[in-house]
């Protein structure tokens, strides 16, 4: 699937460019993501679905339209703009910080239904969570804020670790806030961290062969869509460098990875869809609260701690919501 393919979900086929356009009397939703296509077909499913439990069937009674940017943050502008032409009922800015600010940008009238990882109010997207103004809305699921979590759990796992890495994307909005609760949570117990930077592929294989150079123990994973994109490729190199990773959603220990804490991204795409069809039906988005997870869960891979050598406390298996064999 191209980046700037434009889809419109009608009885499960394609469209032409022009469909959304010519759609008669439904409305038609314009789907922003800076995600890869297929990483993100099981998301947009559990969007789907939200859509569906409320009463609205894609193709049916809304056609959409989808933008990816595939990790290029810097394509999120043109994307919205592309869609804004279209002229859709709503827009949609899913795949974190970088695609909900080129919406809020885009756009003073469109409804813009978000989500994102970072607080929707210190990024500036809405005036309060429960009265957000202007015509934005949306969904966070507050993952950024968990980075300090993630590290104090992988210190948990080894007590002994006093160096690890930090890989981290500088062009992800939301970077430099990740990285400072890292930081102060590793000052706290007198570890020391180490930041690789990585915005494209190459830079991925680049950081983790920097990795041994670095004598680092472990590895934290930004939350970051793009390299959730590229979870296969960070997923082998971990393996292949034997270094052991936390990260923010469970499809990363599902894969291999050791362990992850975080909100479901399937569950709140699933919320994103019904906030989604709250606004089609009618809601202003001024007036509808921004919504948040109410639950965080602890998944950790057994198998891959076997591999590492890693004896998993019984104080992190007791918490974990799964633990996967």
């Amino acid at each position: 699937m191209r980046r700037r393919a434009f889809l419109s979900i009608l009885a499960g086929a394609a469209a032409a460019p022009g469909a959304l356009a010519q759609s008669g009397n439904i409305p038609a939703i314009g789907f922003l993501t800076s995600r890869a296509p297929a990483e993100s077909a099981s998301h947009v499913g559990a969007f789907l679905r939200g859509l569906k439990d409320s009463g609205i069937v894609a193709g049916q009674d809304v056609a959409i339209a989808y933008r990816y940017a595939e990790g290029r943050y810097d394509k999120m502008p043109a994307l919205a703009a592309e869609l804004l032409r279209t002229n859709v009922t709503a827009l949609v800015a899913a795949g974190g910080s970088a695609s909900a600010l080129a919406a809020k940008a885009a756009t003073t009238t469109v409804p813009v239904v978000f989500l994102i990882g970072n607080d929707a109010v210190r990024l500036g997207l809405v005036d309060s969570y429960n009265r957000p103004g202007a015509n934005l809305t949306g969904i966070t699921f507050v993952t950024t804020e968990l980075g300090s979590k993630r590290i104090g759990l992988l210190f948990e796992m080894l007590p002994a670790l006093r160096r690890v890495a930090l890989l981290q994307n500088s062009a992800n909005p939301d970077t430099a806030y990740h990285r400072s609760e890292v930081e102060a949570a590793a000052d706290a117990t007198g570890r020391a961290l180490v930041a690789l930077d990585a915005t494209t592929s190459q830079d991925i294989d680049r950081a983790f062969a920097r990795l041994k150079q670095a004598s680092v123990g472990a590895l934290i994973v930004q939350n970051d869509p793009f390299f959730d994109s590229e979870r296969d490729r960070i997923l082998r190199l971990a393996a292949l460098q034997r270094v052991p990773a936390i990260y923010h959603i469970r499809e990363f220990p599902e894969s291999g990875g050791l362990m992850s804490y975080g909100a479901s991204l399937l569950e709140t795409y699933h919320l994103l869809g019904i906030q989604t069809a709250r606004v089609l039906r009618g809601a202003t988005p001024r007036d509808l609260p921004v919504l948040r997870p109410t639950r965080f869960e602890l998944i950790v891979n057994l198998r891959t701690a076997r591999d590492l050598g890693i004896a998993v406390p019984e104080s992190i298996l007791a918490r974990a919501d799964e633990v996967i064999e």
